[in-house]
């Protein structure tokens, strides 16, 4: 059973782990792994404790954490083991139900099990951008915006 609660700070050596290890699975699908950043160096400079964060904990271990604010859906990741177990899923809905009506989420382009799991939840396809990677912006990126 999946069970989402609010991240407290004895989550966040748990945070890292998973963030550092599912960053890198996207990275490896969409910009390259050169890329990648720790969540320790990127946490404060992306927003990650600005709006909501809550975890996902399965068997009372955190395997997943979303962060989002009323209008966009800001971090998700989840622990590599337990990809396609539904934890992603339910920390998705979770955020869907608790915010406005409208949700915005920005994926990179090329990261299909994120995008995959977006459309399957009702969110579509708005708008393609290119620029520059958030949070590491000597490496060139496309995105994708999505909204419910």
């Amino acid at each position: 059973m999946i069970h989402i609660r609010p991240y407290q700070s004895t989550d966040w050596s748990r945070l890292c782990k998973i963030h550092d290890a599912s960053r890198l699975d996207e990275l490896g699908l969409t910009v390259g792994t050169d890329a990648f950043l720790t969540l320790e160096q990127t946490a404060e400079n992306e927003g990650l404790f600005d709006g909501n964060l809550f975890v996902a904990e399965v068997d009372a271990v955190v395997q997943g954490f979303v962060a989002y604010n009323d209008e966009e859906l800001t971090w998700l990741y989840v622990d590599p083991k337990c990809y396609r177990n539904g934890v992603g899923r339910a920390l998705l809905q979770h955020a869907v139900a608790n915010s406005a009506p409208t949700m915005t989420i920005e994926l990179l382009e090329g990261n299909r099990p994120a995008l995959k799991l977006y459309l399957s939840e009702g969110f579509k396809v708005v708008e393609r951008i290119e620029g520059q990677l958030e949070g590491n912006e000597e490496f060139a990126a496309v995105g994708l915006v999505l909204r419910q």
